[in-house]
């Protein structure tokens, strides 16, 4: 097999960015093998220097000399966010180079319209890296579940989440003492927010809904909610419950109409997804003929990502001038009103059962009582009810501590 060189930029130094460099330095020979090209970085654009890093001779400050040079056929997109990223993707598909990426906001918002121009110019926009860090998932259902009609995609999709809910689970700890124990860590960002308020999960299931169902399904009109109001005596019940509590992205077709959100849930053991714990993501998708699969594993992390980064440039390296095609157009998906969706909720309030029985019988029907483990609160789970109807109830419930969806 005659072997090519075959020219990369990178945009972007940062964690990604290193990790994809070291990447195909450490596995090669394996990566040329599959690729069927000698895979050469010849710029890594950057606004800083690099002085005594081997990259620095490779660094570049002007994103033109990459767009302009004919040698470069593919474009490693890891800088994040949505500008310039956007600009510079747009105007390397345009000018014939296929991109792989791992910017989640920028598939978000960007992607149908990005693999429209990468299908008129026979090349690739490939973005498996944007979701499930390592875990493939784009890929699957791209290309391995196309005989299935989508019905389910639920994920954990945010490894700060679930280690923070893990450890709140495992340690009896509060939300503020292991977010910052997440810091310490670097699990979380010193602002923590785009992780903990759900923005994130949100991100990531609009790109697997789009992908599932074919069309735009834009992340602003998702519901979301993030784990700020999770408190420790909320997973001592969860305990009682033999249950566990996780920030899920849900995206559900019911009939004709699909409800996505993101907001945590408590489900039992049972669930597929109870075992992801730690900065670990799993994501369930349920089809109509194949019933449920599981993809696992770790879904942030420079390596792991960097990782899925490189087998979209090897993709794109053996589809040289062919179109991997992606169903998802620019047509927007308009998602059902989620108040319309129907859940089951676990409440707690102050005062003890006897005080509450007859106001919440009035409210909710018969609803299933929870051992008591606070003294002075009764908790209890509903039945199915609407959202929109649940919300009503809520607010004549003037002492309510907390209310989460439930999964059993």
């Amino acid at each position: 097999m005659v072997i090519n060189m075959l020219n990369i930029g990178v945009l972007g130094y940062g964690t990604v960015g290193s990790g994809v460099v070291e990447v195909l330095n450490t596995n090669q020979e394996s990566i040329n093998k599959k690729a069927g090209n000698e895979i050469n970085i010849k710029y890594v654009l950057d606004l800083r220097d690099f002085p005594g890093d081997p990259i620095q001779e490779k660094i570049v400050h002007d994103y033109d000399v990459i767009l302009n040079d004919p040698d470069v056929q593919i474009i490693v997109e890891v800088m994040g966010g949505v500008e310039p990223a956007y600009t510079f993707v747009k105007k390397a598909l345009q000018a014939g180079k296929s991109v792989c990426t791992s910017n989640k906001e920028l598939v978000a918002k960007h992607g149908a319209e990005l693999l429209e121009i990468a299908k008129s110019k026979h090349i690739n926009f490939l973005f498996e890296a944007s979701v499930g860090g390592g875990i493939p998932i784009i890929r699957p259902l791209n290309q391995s579940l196309t005989a299935d009609e989508i019905e389910e995609i639920t994920g954990i999709l945010n490894g700060t989440t679930n280690y923070i809910l893990t450890k709140m689970s495992k340690e009896g700890l509060a939300f503020d003492e292991v977010l910052k124990d997440a810091q310490d860590k670097g699990y979380a960002e010193r602002n923590p927010e785009a992780d903990v308020e759900g923005y994130d999960a949100c991100r990531k299931i609009a790109i697997l809904s789009s992908l599932a169902f074919g069309m735009q399904v834009d992340y602003e009109d998702i519901y979301t909610e993030g784990i700020t109001k999770i408190t420790d005596v909320d997973m001592k019940y969860a305990k009682a419950l033999n249950a566990s509590i996780k920030l899920f992205g849900t995206s559900k077709k019911v009939n004709d109409e699909v409800f996505a959100m993101v907001s945590p849930m408590m489900i039992s053991e049972e669930h597929p997804l109870a075992g992801v714990n730690d900065v670990f993501n799993g994501i369930f998708v349920s089809g109509n003929v194949l019933g449920d699969v599981m993809f696992y594993g770790r879904g942030a992390g420079k390596l792991p990502t960097a990782s899925a980064v490189v087998a979209d440039v090897v993709d794109a390296a053996k589809h040289l001038g062919t179109n991997i095609m992606t169903i998802w157009s620019n047509k927007k998906l308009e998602l059902s009103d989620i108040k319309k969706a129907k859940q089951k909720f676990f409440v707690r309030l102050s005062g003890d059962k006897n005080m509450n029985i007859a106001k919440v019988n009035e409210l909710f029907g018969a609803v299933t009582d929870v051992e008591e483990v606070i003294a002075g609160e009764y908790a209890f789970i509903t039945g199915e009810i609407a959202e929109g109807e649940f919300a009503q109830k809520q607010s004549e419930l003037t002492n309510m501590l907390n209310r989460i969806r439930v999964g059993f």
